[in-house]
């Protein structure tokens, strides 16, 4: 996973288990994405620059367990001939992420840490970095 394509409240009864993928509706998990963009700390927020967020439904046939891709240049990479470029795009991929996980906290706590995980990408954090810190 390089800099340029990195991977890595609904009512809690809304989420149900069908014996072997949770079930949970795009919208419901869009709105945990939203908490936990909402969870990263306002001085972080602020120094993003120029990147969409996005939700998914399955990642590419190619890597189906993937839960997240960042997708850009990141900060540390950007210099003075960066302009008028398209935004920088994490996406969040539902499908697998159900797939892994047992129980709606499960889903919670995964998509938490995806979505650190893919915005760290985007200020130049590498996935070495980011395994160490425990966002792997």
């Amino acid at each position: 996973m390089d800099a340029a394509g990195a991977r890595a409240a609904a009512p809690s009864g809304s989420v149900t288990h069908n014996g072997r993928v949770l079930e949970m509706t795009r919208e419901e998990f869009e709105e945990l994405v939203g908490e936990a963009l909402d969870r990263i700390p306002p001085e972080l927020t602020r120094l993003m620059d120029n990147v969409a967020v996005f939700v998914e439904d399955e990642p590419p046939a190619e890597d189906p367990d993937l839960l997240g891709l960042y997708e850009g240049t990141p900060l540390t990479e950007r210099g003075e001939w960066y302009a008028g470029v398209l935004p920088d795009r994490i996406t969040i991929y539902r499908g697998p992420t159900l797939r892994m996980c047992d129980t709606r906290e499960d889903v919670v706590t995964e998509t938490e840490v995806t979505v650190v995980h893919e915005i760290a990408h985007h200020f130049g954090i590498d996935d070495e970095r980011l395994h160490a810190l425990g966002y792997g």
